[in-house]
């Protein structure tokens, strides 16, 4: 414990390492071409110069073919320490993709230059996702800087796509290198947590994105009985689709909502006057499934909602899939990452780590599909994806005395 606490003292003075790592993270720009980009590689390169630092046993960035990025790939970099150690290795996997800023006008400064502003950090990913690998980085960076030496092997994992689909990052890796991780690792994925640092999340629900073309027949809008009005048919389906809160109606206090939840989102414009019915409409429906529930029984309950409307109102709906997948099997309670955390977030801040399922979807749901148990976790305030999104410096100090002891792996030190 000791040397933990000198290491503490040692993490508790790197504010400036925090800063200067966000500032350099932010300015490089690693959008996937889904979102307008040319890839990971400026940011990529940049976080390889600062694990060069530290001298890994192992720094290998793997390459996943994509032809729409100038230099033909998207990086993925694996990186590890104590390669020669006995036991299972501790992997942190965070991801060095980013989201589109959306409308600058909701900004407050620059996107893509960090603002401080006391101990908040603002700018685009210093949440989503430099904070889980500025915060497992420093941890790392402690305890090599100290006289303490890992008591099991560290991986550090850097993926690319996570926000459009993981194609290109850790499902790459996992169809091509599965051989880089084993059942018995402790693998982290800092990409979501709350504010008091608590939350280990060990399950996810099902997702299923649907989109519904409702078509009627455009005319006048002084002659409605000359068409069929689609907009009105989007509506009633709209309203009628609130069936699926009662048909999935189990409850599952793991989950947070413990509900499935059955979202209208996005609406498609239509005629762009007043004056004129709407011969076509478009929306979309979100769906967090509990894995108590399969996608296709969600998707036949809409089809049936869906000819029903349909037939009543003399109107032809179509439904789409566009994204469905179905849950992973959840990470036990009881696994030795589960229990490792929650050591490690007792010993740093006094609080009770809680295993919760969520209702977002994370990249760890890849690890899960292999067999691999994982668990997510970090202390952040959820700011990701939104303008002015930012973190805080004291939380990733703390995380990063979390992973510290994680690595040091205290109580089996004894």
């Amino acid at each position: 414990m000791t040397g933990l606490k000198s290491i503490f003292k040692r993490i508790e003075g790197y504010r400036e390492e925090v800063i200067s790592l966000q500032t350099g993270l932010t300015a490089r720009k690693a959008l996937g071409p889904a979102n307008g980009g040319t890839g990971e590689h400026e940011k990529t390169d940049y976080i390889r110069t600062v694990i060069q630092e530290m001298n890994p046993d192992v720094l290998e960035i793997i390459q996943a073919p994509d032809s729409r990025v100038p230099d033909g790939y998207r990086p993925n970099l694996i990186a590890k320490w104590g390669e020669e150690l006995e036991g299972a290795t501790v992997w942190v996997l965070s991801h060095s993709d980013i989201v589109p800023p959306g409308d600058l006008s909701l900004w407050d400064t620059d996107p893509y230059t960090v603002k401080v502003d006391g101990d908040r950090i603002i700018g685009r990913g210093v949440e989503d996702n430099q904070h889980g690998f500025v915060s497992s980085w420093l941890a790392l960076k402690g305890i090599l800087e100290s006289e303490e030496s890992l008591s099991r092997p560290v991986g550090l994992a850097v993926v690319a796509d996570e926000e459009t689909g993981s194609e290109y990052g850790l499902h790459y890796l996992l169809k091509h290198r599965k051989d880089l991780f084993r059942e018995q690792d402790l693998i982290v994925v800092p990409d979501a947590g709350n504010e008091e640092g608590t939350m280990i999340e060990i399950a996810e629900k099902s997702m299923l994105w649907l989109q519904f073309t409702i078509i009627g027949k455009q005319c006048h809008a002084s002659t409605p009985h000359k068409g069929k009005n689609s907009l009105v048919g989007a509506a009633t389906l709209i309203l009628a689709l609130q069936e699926l809160d009662r048909l999935f109606s189990y409850a599952d206090d793991l989950f947070s909502p413990p509900e499935s939840t059955f979202s209208p989102t996005r609406m498609d414009p239509n005629v762009p006057n007043i004056n004129t019915i709407p011969g076509k409409a478009v929306f979309c429906l979100d769906c967090r499934i509990l894995p108590r529930y399969q996608t296709e029984e969600v998707f036949s309950a809409c089809r049936e909602v869906a000819d029903k409307i349909g037939s009543e109102l003399d109107l032809k709906i179509e439904m789409e899939t566009i994204q469905r997948q179905e849950a992973p099997t959840p990470t036990p309670i009881d696994s030795p990452v589960v229990l490792a955390l929650q050591r490690a977030i007792k010993l740093v801040t006094g609080r009770d780590g809680e295993p919760m399922g969520i209702g977002g979807g994370t990249v760890a749901a890849f690890f899960r599909k292999y067999g691999l148990p994982a668990a997510v976790w970090s202390t952040c305030a959820d700011t990701a994806h939104q303008p002015n999104e930012s973190c805080l410096i004291p939380d990733i100090l703390t995380d990063a005395k979390v992973f510290a002891a994680l690595y040091l792996d205290d109580e089996k030190r004894g």
